[in-house]
């Protein structure tokens, strides 16, 4: 969906010593760093708002250096000049590098939010930067502990300070800590999503999967060079072969030329997002050994499925499978192969517009600036719709004018790859309140399990502008995925959630709605009202005293 925002990425590269692999510019080790642009391409679809890199080298008077700026990847490296681009890469050259682009689910859209934070010291193992994936659910309690002690203030209202500050009480002390100990240490009170990579100014690298693998992240190694991205793509890209998975739990050191992998946190059963598969990653990526692509492809067939079981539409000459683009593609290719009618791109998506440009315009306006119905395609057709997702459905009935109106189409029935969204995510997704999403506004009552009657859903049809609806049923993701459904996190689709701030964050947001003081403006964690439901997590000073 256009109006369900992407995630964060975070990438690592290093240089291990010894023969350098040919992947790295001219063969010359300080030129690692030069491969993450390139790297950070590959992970924009997980977010367009800033992008940025930390570099290690150890040779020069500033060990690590921070390049970040707001905008894509090309914006922020300027890569479309190459003058300007050289310098950057000129002035930041390392043997080593870690990156990120983001997208805010929780914060402002400046510079200063922008990863990787970096953390100077005059000592060098108190010296680091870091960049995260992911989002810590129970950070309003961590950042309440952190003001507590003495002389403590924060300038950002958001998880990765709060983070970067419990990390930084790991390091204190006359004694260089045990990264896995520190890790650990940390993991203990953090509750969410958090992907990890993290360089000091000693050269010692970490790699880092949060303990029930919400969100994904693999490495690989091609001779001497080291590297690991949030998904395979950017590791397949630069010529990486062999590319493994960061388990969930796990974390991978690198130092002084040599690879360690160590288990920081108890195994535990994983909760792998499914949003991964449905929406976030890009379609060529291969995540937990599970396709994306044919991820996608099983959950078209599924609708092609349901669509004969319920013998609703008429499938003639006169019927179509159109995708929303790009997302939808997959899904809608292999539904109008089971269904035997043709899938055309009767909407096409102007990739050229920019981010700020649609911003600035009402919801009718960015729709028509962002896809264009083809009329000799659409015109007097009957219409199947594959969607992804609908999550707060005000882009889709946008689009579904667009589509009558300007592409003249006769019928348009809205099939979504995907049950109804009827929780919030505390886990990165952006959408954290039951208010601003689209399904349960038409449940009796709101509940878990939920599952939408025709009735239901011709209701949201008709809300919509749509002939008809239809959901995929919850049980379809596990069947599409090849996973079992206790290894994946299907909370906004069932309101059962991995994690108990999860759990009580969804319990506060039914308050929110049952007291009437929530307009969906701010997300659930932000509230006032979410001072009391966390557990104690303990003062940091309680943290750093356990093994760290």
């Amino acid at each position: 969906m256009a109006e369900l925002q992407h995630e964060c990425g975070v990438a690592a590269l290093y240089h291990l010593g010894g023969e350098v692999s040919p992947l790295i510019p001219d063969r010359n080790p300080r030129n690692v760093s030069r491969l993450m642009p390139r790297m950070l391409i590959d992970l924009q679809n997980r977010g367009q708002l800033a992008a940025g890199m930390s570099t290690f080298d150890p040779t020069r008077r500033q060990i690590l250096e921070t390049y970040k700026e707001i905008g894509t990847v090309m914006e922020a490296f300027r890569l479309s000049r190459e003058d300007k681009a050289k310098k950057i890469m000129e002035e930041h050259r390392g043997i080593a590098a870690i990156g990120h682009v983001r997208y805010a689910t929780c914060g402002d859209n400046t510079r200063s939010y922008a990863q990787p934070f970096e953390r100077e010291h005059g000592c060098r193992w108190k010296w680091f930067a870091f960049a995260f994936n992911g989002q810590l659910a129970n950070f309003p309690e961590l950042r309440r502990d952190l003001l507590k002690l003495s002389d403590y203030h924060l300038t950002r209202d958001n998880d990765t300070e709060v983070l970067m500050h419990y990390l930084a009480h790991e390091h204190r002390g006359e004694e260089q800590p045990n990264l896995v100990d520190l890790f650990s240490s940390a993991s203990q009170k953090f509750d969410g999503s958090y992907n990890i990579v993290y360089l000091n100014a000693l050269g010692d690298l970490v790699v880092l999967r949060d303990p029930l693998g919400l969100r994904p992240l693999c490495w690989a190694t091609d001779g001497k060079l080291f590297g690991a991205a949030s998904e395979n793509v950017p590791l397949a890209n630069l010529g990486f072969t062999e590319i493994h998975n960061v388990e969930p739990g796990e974390m991978i050191i690198v130092r002084q030329g040599k690879i360690q992998r160590h288990r920081y946190a108890p195994i535990r059963k994983p909760a792998h997002c499914f949003f991964e598969w449905i929406y976030f990653a890009n379609v060529a990526s291969n995540l937990d050994d599970r396709s994306v692509y044919v991820a996608r492809s099983n959950l078209g067939r599924e609708l092609a499925w349901q669509e004969m079981r319920a013998g609703r539409v008429k499938l003639d000459g006169d019927t179509i499978v159109v995708p929303v683009p790009d997302t939808a593609k997959a899904a809608a290719d292999a539904m109008a192969h089971e269904l035997r009618v043709p899938c055309v791109e009767g909407l096409m998506r102007n990739r050229a517009v920019g981010r700020t440009f649609i911003e600035g315009a009402n919801r009718m306006d960015r729709v028509k600036l962002k896809y264009t119905p083809l009329r000799e395609v659409l015109q007097g057709k009957r219409v199947l719709l594959v969607e992804d997702s609908i999550v707060r459905s005000t882009t889709l009935q946008a689009l579904l004018s667009h589509l009558r109106e300007r592409g003249g189409a006769k019928e348009v029935h809205v099939r979504v790859a995907c049950p109804p969204i009827i929780a919030p995510c505390f886990y990165g997704i952006d959408m954290s309140t039951v208010r601003e999403l689209f399904a349960p506004r038409f449940m009796p009552r709101i509940q878990k399990g939920w599952k939408p009657t025709v009735a239901d859903q011709d209701r949201m049809a008709k809300e919509l502008g749509a002939d008809t609806l239809m959901y995929l049923p919850v049980e379809a993701i596990a069947r599409s995925l090849n996973l079992d459904e206790d290894r994946l996190c299907r909370a906004c689709i069932t309101g059962d959630y991995p994690t108990p701030t999860g759990e009580q964050l969804y319990e506060l947001s039914l308050k929110q709605i049952e007291n009437g003081n929530n307009n969906g403006s701010c997300r659930t964690y932000e509230s006032g009202d979410s001072s009391g439901i966390f557990p104690a997590v303990g003062t940091v000073d309680a943290v750093a005293r356990t093994t760290g």
